[in-house]
Order: structure tokens, then sequence, then C-alpha cells
């Protein structure tokens, strides 16, 4: 890509890297969707139910979603209940009351007993048919498509404390009892969200209007009756009725919601990251081209309260010049006697910055400097709070060790501090 930006312009019409990376990522992607379809292709054809039409609607499919929900129906599944039953010769069961909801269930199914196979009375006919019909369902990729979609722009993440977890989960009190439109989730409050339920402290769950058991469930846009109207079923009072109903309810309920719910949290989720990725970036591009102060004699803080505030003085080279410690906050409270060592390490080396880490006790910290220049205006100094991010790994890294072996961790990390005023990318 570097290449082609550079040397191949004349063939891409002048696009730029940040166009040609687009194009980059969209072909891997579709790279990858065609080895997947070809593979999908495959393995239906070898299970002889490849037909025009199906090979048509895989070749038309443009994600990958859309192509595993056409696959679906096909891919290799472990021995389940469905399958158990289909085996026993059970699906003619639920095709019958599917076409003529007006026979009664019990009446159908005592026409299929099969004790060999675990289904000897009518009640285990019509629950291996209830099986059969939430996996056939599930294989249903127009339908698991909208109700995706709608679940997407309807749902709402719901977040609830687990209960015990209060004290270890403090730092998550504004969730313990959360909602709000999942596909209006800033990138900030989903990673917060999901790592409150990766340590244990909350329970998130996928809620669709019209679903839930504290709503009304007789809106005709709800996912119920989406599935309903899928697959022609209506409540008329006919003697089947009510049990398509239920498996229409179960189909929601026991296999639609939690796999659209775990699509949809990790659809969520990279959305969160490369918004937090992208973010990430502009801020750290706007700090490291932050304008640099040039080369100046810089006192620089290392904030805290209990260890005291590091103090160093570094050259215009950013060679370290002196360091020490002072304690103005609590709890020795040495103000007045902070102070004055900060006026004589100015004085001494003609100091001309003054660099605040913005860490803890960074205000009272910067409290203190412009006090120190309202006693000392001849001084004549400039306080700037920086960034502290990256000090600490500095100040324990082998580089930082190299150049300072004898000093403390803390005091190294103060140099640092010092350092990114004068010049960011430093």
């Amino acid at each position: 890509m570097p290449f082609i930006a550079r040397y191949r312009k004349e063939a891409t019409g002048g696009l730029d890297d940040t166009q040609l990376r687009s194009l980059e990522e969209r072909l891997i992607y579709l790279r990858e969707l065609e080895e997947r379809r070809d593979t999908v292709l495959k393995s239906i054809a070898e299970q002889d139910k490849l037909t025009a039409d199906l090979e048509a609607a895989v070749r038309a499919a443009d994600t990958k979603t859309r192509l595993e929900d056409l696959y679906a129906p096909y891919r290799p599944k472990r021995r389940t209940r469905a399958q158990i039953a289909r085996e026993a010769g059970l699906e003619p069961v639920l095709d019958s009351l599917l076409a003529d909801p007006g026979q009664q269930p019990e009446s159908v199914a005592a026409g299929y007993l099969n004790a060999d196979a675990g289904f000897a009375d009518a009640a285990a006919v019509l629950d291996g048919a209830r099986q059969i019909f939430l996996e056939r369902t599930a294989e249903q990729a127009d339908l698991v498509g909208a109700l995706r979609d709608h679940a997407w722009e309807q749902g709402l993440l719901v977040s609830q404390l687990i209960d015990g977890q209060q004290q270890s989960g403090a730092k998550f009190a504004d969730y313990f009892d959360f909602s709000e439109a999942l596909h209006k989730v800033p990138s900030h409050r989903a990673l917060a969200l999901f790592r409150g339920r990766s340590e244990g402290v909350l329970r998130l769950r996928l809620v669709v209007p019209g679903q839930d058991d504290l709503t009304a469930s007789n809106d005709t846009g709800s996912c119920d009756h989406r599935i309903a109207a899928h697959f022609a079923i209506r409540d008329q009072g006919r003697p089947a009725d009510a049990w398509l109903s239920m498996s229409v309810r179960l189909a929601w309920r026991t296999k639609l919601s939690l796999q659209i719910e775990s699509e949809l949290f990790l659809r969520l989720r990279e959305q969160a990251e490369e918004e937090a990725i992208r973010v990430f970036g502009e801020n750290l591009r706007d700090l490291l081209l932050a304008a640099p102060a040039g080369m100046r004699v810089t006192l620089a803080l290392d904030p805290g309260l209990r260890t005291g505030v590091k103090v160093v003085v570094v050259d215009a080279t950013g060679k370290l010049l002196e360091q020490t410690t002072i304690y103005p906050h609590p709890p020795k409270k040495q103000w007045d006697a902070s102070i004055a060592v900060l006026a004589t390490l100015a004085g001494r080396h003609g100091v001309q910055l003054v660099s605040i880490g913005n860490g803890t006790a960074s205000r009272e910290t910067d409290r203190l400097v412009r006090e120190l220049m309202q006693r000392h205006p001849e001084l004549k100094l400039t306080s700037i709070v920086v960034s502290e991010a990256g000090a600490s790994v500095y100040s324990a890294s082998a580089l930082a060790a190299a150049e300072f072996p004898d000093l403390d961790v803390s005091l190294r990390g103060a140099v640092s501090i010092a350092r990114r005023l004068q010049d960011p990318l430093a």
C-alpha cells in the first residue's frame, strides 16, 4: 500500500493512503468472503443438497453474516434433539399441523409413536416435533437476518448487578441497574459494561420490546409475530393454534434470542473497540504533535500526597541537573518550606518552565506553583500541566535504568515529565 500510494498514483487516479487503506481492508474482507463461499458451496454439494436457487443465493451473499445464515441448515451439526426426532420420523407431524391447524395435535401425534426411539406417547412426539420447529426456525436465513436487524434497531442493552458483588464491583456502580438502546451505546460505555461482565460484577442481556415479561407482547412488529408471520401461523382458536403459538414463543426465547444476543454483543464490542482505537489514536496524535516548549531549562514536578512531590531540574538539552523531594501536602503539610525549595532551585539554575504531571494531587501542586510565581515574580516562571501517561512505565524501563542507574524510579518519572514538555516526541 505505501508503494502504490507513492509510486503508482497514475494507476489509482491519485488516491491517498487513507483511501487505499480502506480499499485494502475491503479487499481482504472480500477475499475471505470468497474463500468461505467456496467452502460453503463445496460442503453443500457434497451433501447433494445444492440446488440452482440455493447456489444463486450463496453466490449473491454480500456479507459473511448473510453467507453463514444461508449455510446454517447445511452446516454439520452434533446430534441434536431435533435430529433424533427427524430420525424417528416425526417431521411429518410438524408439517401436518402447520398445513392444517384445525387438527388435534394429540391425534396427529398418536399416529407417529416410536417407543424404540424414545417417543412412546403423544406428548413426547409433540415435543420432538417442536424441537424440529425450533431448529427449522433458526435455519431460515431471511427470517434470522430480519430479526437481527430488528433487535439491533429496537433492542435494549440491560445491565444488572450480580448479587453479592456490590463491594468488589463498586467502580461499576453506574451500571448496577442500567439500560440503553443497543445501537446507541457509546464505545466507552460498551467497553465498561463488557469489562464489568468479564469481572463477574454485571449481568448483561438483550431485551427487545414486546418480548420481555414486563412488557406487552401484542405488538405486530415483535419478534414472535415476525416468526409467526414467516410460517403463516395465526392464532384463530383452532385446535393446533395454541401449540403452534407456544412453539413460536419458544423459538425466540430459547433459540433465536440467545443466538442473536451473542451476535449483536459481538458486533457492539467490535464497533466499540474500533472507535476506542480511533479516539486513542487521535488523542495520541494531538499529544505527540503538541507544540514543543523548546530548549529551555525546566523544573518538573511529579505530584504525590503521602510520598511527596518529586522535583527535578533539567537543562535545555534535557540533562538532569538536580533532584529532590518536597512535602507540601498532607500529612506533612510543609507548604512554605516547599515553596522556598522550589524558588531556590529555580534561581540557582535559571529555570524558565515548570512542568507539572497531571496525576494524583496535580491540582494541589498546580496551586503550589501558582503561589510560588506570585511570591517570586522575579523568577518569570511559566507553568504547564502535562500528561504523565507512560511516565511510570518509562521510569522502570531498561532505557531509564541505563541512563539513571542510581536514581529512584519516581524521580526518573519526573525527568520524563520535564522532557515531554520540552519535546513531546522525546
